[in-house]
């Protein structure tokens, strides 16, 4: 798949979702000798940050994200898949007449889309549709159980969380929202800018 992505021939994307809470895990941290380093904790009741992100390997690398203080189920997945990746908005209700009425519409280069085995990946609202995705470009390709290292956005996560988050607490959803998305904006630049070598030698 990755030998296809570099040839142009389809993307690969890698798929998955994380949380972000107010107080952030702290690896480590500097103090002073004899001084003991205090970290503040926020209350997290009902103040989380969920992030549904894809990072999309090929000839135009990029990193796709949208996220809510809510629950990401089974619907937004499938709302995220067909309008941020494959470029069909509407819901299921236009994925149906895509795939079925008007078959000819596709994406405008066929992708793989990389996810594991959460709950939400595999509920029939979502992976009821794959007949119907793959008409339309869009081929779902489900690791092997217990295997998040074969996902490629778990270290955009693990980036975005202990090395590049501006701090770790946050008094708001809306402050863990924006650093959020500033963390994630810097991690898709350099995913951009991954691809100006391959360009240039051309």
């Amino acid at each position: 798949m990755r030998q296809a992505a570099h040839a142009g021939e389809r993307d690969l994307i890698f798929l998955d979702e994380s949380g972000f809470a107010p107080t952030m895990p702290t690896g480590y941290t500097w103090s002073r000798i004899g001084q003991r380093a205090v970290v503040p904790k926020e209350d997290t009741r009902n103040r989380r940050v969920n992030v549904l992100g894809a990072k999309v390997f090929g000839t135009e690398p990029d990193l796709v994200w949208e996220r809510t203080n809510g629950k990401i189920d089974a619907g937004a997945l499938l709302a995220f898949v067909l309008a941020r990746l494959a470029g069909l908005g509407g819901g299921a209700e236009v994925l149906d007449l895509a795939a079925d009425v008007m078959p000819v519409w596709e994406r405008h280069r066929p992708c793989t889309v990389v996810l594991d085995n959460a709950s939400t990946h595999t509920a029939k609202v979502f992976k009821g549709r794959r007949r119907q995705l793959a008409k339309i470009g869009v081929e779902l390709f489900y690791l092997p159980p217990y295997s998040p290292e074969l996902n490629d956005i778990e270290l955009v996560w693990r980036q975005a969380k202990y090395t590049n988050y501006p701090q770790r607490t946050q008094t708001s959803t809306d402050a863990i929202g924006q650093a959020v998305d500033e963390v994630l904006t810097c991690q898709r630049d350099r995913i951009r800018a991954s691809v100006r070598p391959w360009t240039q030698t051309a």
